[in-house]
């Protein structure tokens, strides 16, 4: 163990005499994973999600992005729990105390819902990089040309070539990876302000029915259509999807964090995961909705980078710095985003073949989502279209995860001592059944509705 290891924990048990509230500055110091979980799920997927609630939806389906996160939380608190409990690797507990099957199922899951979510974030950031050069240069190509689409996959093999030096580098460290980070968080940090700014002005010209955004988020009904009901599953994908639920566990442990770190990684889930999804989630959706709710616009045109910049430039940022504050954010949540599942395809490959971190095979399967920069051919006839069916197919592959950590938590030969007993067993299993049939339901019912069923 590292000195600055056995110092950390340390210090952690020191703050256990401290109340909770006091714990929060030096765990908010001390975070990590968390904020690599966030910088994952604040993509372009929910992003997209977001607007689209808003705009579609106005404010009746509010309440959809807090319950798939909360689903999340629960079950990655117990990961949490089961991980630093054991410093056993996830897919390995999964294999010998669950069922070999089910943890090459669940790897395979999350490698392929990985390389899915590339088609539809290398469509968008092409698209958003699109944005910034045209406002920047007044370059233009005409719509549907065949000299746009080669364009627009040149900007995303551009796209590619940054997330895989990243990726490639990662593990190593340094002052670029550094900087990679923080420009991703800056980037992410000036969407929230963005829309922030939005619906305070919104809301000081009369423009946001406050009593009807408290009631968006209480759930009332489910939507009949095939689209609402995809949308809710985008939701629920986008959330914490069947990728964040794999690569989660082996942030962890390089980490090196152990049973000390337990508490820590609560804190870290809510403040890094938690917190800012459904800060950045509610904003989007809320500005989106006094925007374009009700209006006769097409989807894809509330969905544009013009027309969402055009809400910075209702609301006093100007148009130019709307559109490139819009498409830099974008930008910046949907190149983490790909980072994040070229690590999540190196995690998964490693855990199926026994490849070490880092080692060629293990640098080699981050590349595994390449193909699919080859969704930017797709971009200009399906649009943001793309994310939503992407993000409804992770919905579909989640309750894979959370079976295996359900029956984990009850393994008394894989925890021993920590396995939760009495009331704390009730509440964790209770909460965890709740998550898994609330999934269950979702895509029972949508499959219902897509196939006229229901």
């Amino acid at each position: 163990m590292s000195q600055g290891l056995t110092a950390e924990i340390e210090r952690l048990n020191e703050l256990k005499q401290r109340p909770a509230l006091a714990r929060i500055p030096t765990y908010l110091r001390l975070s990590g994973p968390g904020w690599l979980q966030g910088a994952m799920t604040l993509g372009g997927g929910s992003a997209i999600t977001s607007l689209t609630i808003g705009a579609v939806y106005g404010y009746q389906l509010l309440w959809v992005q807090p319950v798939a996160m909360l689903i999340g939380c629960i079950m990655l608190f117990a990961l949490s729990h089961q991980t630093l409990s054991t410093g056993v690797k996830p897919f390995a507990a999964m294999r010998d105390h669950v069922n070999p099957a089910l943890a090459w199922l669940w790897a395979i899951a999350a490698l392929l819902s990985s390389i899915i979510w590339g088609f539809s974030h290398y469509p968008l950031s092409a698209g958003m990089l699109e944005e910034i050069i045209g406002v920047a240069t007044g370059v233009k190509f005409q719509v549907d040309s065949l000299g746009r689409e080669l364009y627009l996959f040149a900007l995303a093999v551009a796209v590619w070539m940054l997330c895989a030096w990243t990726a490639w580098h990662y593990g190593a460290g340094g002052r670029a990876v550094k900087l990679f980070e923080t420009a991703i968080k800056l980037l992410s940090g000036m969407v929230i302000l963005a829309f922030a700014w939005v619906v305070v002005n919104a809301s000081i010209n009369g423009q946001v029915d406050w009593g009807a955004v408290l009631a968006g988020y209480i759930p009332e009904r489910l939507p009949e259509d095939a689209a609402g009901v995809t949308t809710i599953m985008a939701a629920l994908g986008t959330a914490v999807g069947i990728n964040m639920t794999f690569v989660y566990g082996y942030t962890l442990l390089e980490r090196g964090w152990g049973r000390e770190h337990r508490e820590l990684s609560r804190y870290d889930i809510v403040m890094g995961l938690v917190i800012p999804y459904v800060l950045v989630t509610g904003l989007i959706s809320i500005a989106a909705a006094g925007a374009f709710y009700g209006s006769e616009m097409s989807i894809q045109g509330k969905l544009s980078p013009t027309q969402a910049g055009g809400m910075f430039a209702a609301a006093g940022m100007g148009e130019v710095t709307g559109r490139l504050v819009f498409a830099f954010g974008v930008l910046g949540m949907a190149v983490g985003s790909l980072v994040m599942h070229m690590l999540c395809c190196g995690a998964a490959a490693g855990a199926m073949f026994n490849w070490e971190p880092h080692s060629r095979n293990y640098r080699l399967a981050l590349l595994l989502p390449t193909p699919a920069v080859l969704g930017v051919f797709l971009w200009s006839t399906m649009g943001a279209y793309v994310i939503l069916p992407t993000s409804a197919i992770c919905g579909f592959l989640l309750p894979i995860a959370y079976l295996g950590w359900l029956f984990l938590n009850n393994s008394r030969s894989y925890l021993g001592d920590d396995c939760p007993g009495g009331g704390r067993a009730l509440l964790y299993n209770g909460a965890m059944v709740a998550c898994i049939l609330t999934v269950l339901a979702s895509v029972s019912y949508s499959t219902a509705v897509a196939l006229g069923l229901w």
